[in-house]
C-alpha cells in the first residue's frame, strides 16, 4: 500500500459554551483534517486540533506543516510506522499537531488493512475506558451548578480548572463540593498559575475538600519548582505542560518531579510516542493519564481513548473535548453523547467514515 494523496481541511466548530482556564478562554475547536488516500483504495483519517495556550501552535502553521511533510510522504507506505515518524521528524521537528493528525490517519489505515479495531493493534486491554469530564473558570455558583449537572450525568470524576486567586478559587472549590456531594473525585488544573510555594499554599487549603491530584501548577519549565510540590505535597502531583515527548518524561521521571504523567496527542506528536511516554513511566512504576486539547473532535479524541483502552498503566482519562462541541463535524468514532464511559467503534481503523457535508 502507498500513499498517494494528502489532503487538509480546516475545521472550525463553535464550542456550546465559552472554555476559559488560567491561561485564557476558548471559543471554538479549530483543527487540521487530514485525508491520506492509498493505491489500495483505503482512506485513513486523522487530526491536528493545535491549543495555542498549551502547545504554542496555531492553525495555519498546522496545515502548512502538513503540507511540508506531505511531498515526502507520496509513495510511502503509511503502515510503515517507524519509516513514516522519521520522514515527518525530518520535514519539520517540532510540529507536534502536524504530525499528530498523520500518525492518527496511518493508524487509521494500519487498522483498516488489519481489518482490526486500532484498541486491538495497541495493546486490546478493553474496548473502553472512563473519562472525567472538566468544569473551567467561571463564578462559584456557576461551577457549582455545571458540577450538579455533571453528576446528574453520571460523572463521578470531575477536573476542575483553577489559578484565578486565592480567595475566588477557593469559593469555587467549596462550592463545587458542596454541590458534587463526598462521593465524588475531584481533580485540580491549574495551567501552571502558580509559583511552587503558592502551589503548596494553595493545595494545603483546596486539600480540605479532598482532592484526588493536582495537574501542572507550577509553570512548564520549572521543574525545580514541580519536583518541590510534588515531595512536600500530600495531594498527588501530574504534570501536563511539563510533557511533551518522551524525552520530557524520562526527565521528570529522573528528577522525581510528579506522580503522575498527562499524555496528550496533540502534544506529543501521536500514537508512536504516546506509547514511548507511557512506558517509560510503567516502567518507572508512574502511572498515565490520557487528556486532549478543548480544540479536539471526535477524531482526537478516539485515537487518544484507543490507546487509553488498550494500555493497562493508563488510569485516567480526561477527554471529554466532543461534550462541548455545537456539532460534529466528522462522521464515526466516539460521538458526542454526555457519558463517562467512552465505548470505541468495533469497525477496522478508528470506524472514522469522513467530513460531513
Amino acid at each position: 500500500m502507498k500513499i498517494t494523496n494528502i489532503k487538509v481541511d480546516r475545521v472550525k466548530v463553535p464550542l456550546t459554551e465559552p472554555f476559559r482556564i488560567s491561561l485564557g478562554v476558548i471559543t471554538h475547536a479549530e483543527s487540521a483534517v487530514v485525508t491520506i488516500e492509498t493505491d489500495e483504495g483505503l482512506v485513513g483519517y486523522g487530526e491536528g486540533a493545535p491549543g495555542v495556550f498549551v502547545s504554542g501552535e496555531n492553525l495555519p502553521g498546522t496545515a502548512a506543516s502538513i503540507e511540508l511533510m506531505t511531498r515526502d510522504l507520496i509513495g510511502v507506505d503509511p503502515t510503515d510506522l517507524e519509516k513514516v515518524y522519521w520522514i515527518m521528524d525530518k520535514a519539520t521537528a517540532h510540529a507536534h499537531c502536524a504530525k499528530t493528525a498523520i500518525d492518527i490517519a496511518c493508524h487509521d489505515l494500519l487498522g483498516k488493512r488489519a481489518g482490526l479495531p486500532v484498541y486491538k493493534l495497541l495493546g486490546g486491554l478493553s474496548n473502553s475506558m472512563e473519562t472525567d469530564v472538566t468544569i473551567p473558570i467561571n463564578p462559584p455558583e456557576y461551577m457549582a451548578q455545571k458540577a450538579k449537572e455533571r453528576v446528574a450525568q453520571g460523572f463521578d470524576v470531575l477536573k476542575v480548572k483553577m489559578g484565578v486567586d486565592e480567595a475566588s478559587d477557593l469559593a469555587r472549590m467549596k462550592a463545587i463540593r458542596e454541590a458534587a456531594g463526598p462521593d465524588v473525585k475531584i481533580r485540580v488544573d491549574a495551567n501552571q498559575a502558580w509559583t511552587a510555594k503558592e502551589a503548596l499554599n494553595m493545595i494545603a487549603k483546596l486539600d480540605e475538600y479532598d482532592l484526588e491530584l493536582v495537574e501542572q501548577p507550577v509553570k512548564a519549565d520549572d521543574l525545580e519548582g514541580l519536583a518541590q510540590v510534588t515531595r512536600a505535597s500530600r495531594v498527588p502531583i501530574m504534570s501536563d505542560e511539563s510533557c511533551f515527548t518522551a524525552k520530557d518524561a524520562l526527565k521528570l521521571i529522573r528528577g522525581r518531579c510528579v506522580d503522575i504523567v498527562n499524555i496528550k496527542l496533540m502534544k506529543c506528536g501521536g500514537l508512536r510516542e504516546a506509547q514511548k511516554i507511557n512506558a517509560i513511566c510503567e516502567a518507572a512504576g508512574v502511572s498515565v493519564m490520557l487528556g486532549c486539547m478543548a480544540e479536539e473532535t471526535n477524531i482526537g479524541i478516539t485515537a487518544a481513548a484507543s490507546l487509553g483502552a488498550a494500555l493497562k498503566n493508563i488510569t485516567r482519562a480526561d477527554l471529554d473535548a466532543t461534550f462541548s462541541l455545537a456539532d460534529l463535524p466528522f462522521q464515526g468514532g466516539v460521538g458526542r453523547e454526555v457519558g463517562k464511559l467512552l465505548t470505541l467503534p468495533e469497525e477496522p481503523g478508528f470506524g472514522f467514515k469522513g467530513l460531513k457535508a
